[in-house]
């Protein structure tokens, strides 16, 4: 008899250990599909941002040696990405393949009513209008450029805009983060509860409290790094899945992103997981012995 009954109670801790796992996996799976979320709409405004540039046309009658010059001054700022010297010709070649006509050949070399200028692309710490403006003033005080165009609606209209999504994505994972925390403590809880009877039987023995709790934290950690695991496993397989029908996916998360991200849904696993195991352990060690049967 007492060995079904030890049958039953050992299956009881195990129903438990897998189920609190399966619960855990799926709390930081989420949280870690949000983070993908995150991190891709971060690079991707990034990327949006570094594409807003200015196009500094030049005066018809500078050189090409000051428009080299200038285009190496601005190679060096640090607000720089990347600059482009466009030609006479080059825009004029740029211009024929847009209209689909040669309009060149109709009004002769010598007549080409287009400037040369430089493209700049910035990174995107200053892709807005504030930095933008110094940054066009600075360059106007140059006497080869002749005017400066960029698009002031449309860095203010992106920028308002990613300012907004970021703010719902920061309040989604809060909550999220919150709510995880939460489930997590509570499946722990509940984990440990069907161990109480456990708990009660080491301190009548004389067992301390931290040997008490020591196996149960250890165990409440490996819990936590094997729920993050397969949580991580799952990601992998949806991220690779959806590089695989869109390939311009991976070019916007770097590995040491995706290295920081999978450290944190672990690291996240062990101590949610650790320190919920040593305050539900702490309940039952200061439980009276009639609670325990509630």
């Amino acid at each position: 008899m007492a060995s079904k009954e030890e049958k039953y109670y050992r299956r009881r801790i195990n129903s438990s250990y897998i189920t609190s796992v399966i619960s855990i996996t799926l709390v930081l799976f989420t949280l870690g599909f949000l983070g993908l979320i995150i991190l891709h709409a971060n690079s991707l405004s990034n990327y949006i941002k570094e594409n807003i540039g200015f196009e500094i046309i030049m005066k018809p009658e500078s050189k090409e040696a000051d428009i080299v010059y200038l285009q190496k001054i601005l190679d060096a700022k640090k607000y720089t990405k990347s600059t482009e010297y466009i030609t006479r010709e080059e825009a004029a070649r740029r211009l024929s393949e847009t209209l689909g006509e040669d309009f060149i050949s109709f009004l002769g070399e010598e007549n080409n009513p287009l400037l040369p200028s430089i493209d700049v692309r910035f990174n995107a710490d200053w892709a807005n209008n504030d930095s933008l403006t110094i940054i066009e003033q600075s360059i106007m005080s140059n006497d080869a450029v002749k005017e400066v165009y960029y698009q002031k609606s449309l860095v203010h209209l992106i920028n308002k805009n990613i300012r907004k999504i970021s703010l719902v994505l920061l309040a989604v994972s809060l909550l999220l983060l919150t709510i995880a925390t939460a489930l997590i403590n509570n499946t722990i809880r509940l984990s440990v509860y069907s161990r109480r009877f456990v708990i009660r039987s080491m301190q009548l023995v004389g067992a301390t409290q931290s040997f008490i709790r020591r196996p149960f934290v250890v165990k409440g950690v490996y819990q936590g790094i094997l729920s993050g695991l397969i949580a991580l496993a799952l990601l992998s397989a949806i991220l690779a899945a959806a590089r695989e029908n869109i390939p311009e996916l991976s070019l916007l998360l770097s590995p040491e992103m995706m290295l920081l991200l999978y450290a944190f849904v672990l690291l996240l696993g062990m101590i949610v997981s650790g320190i919920s195991t040593i305050f539900a352990v702490g309940r039952y060690l200061n439980m009276k012995q009639d609670k325990l049967y509630a």
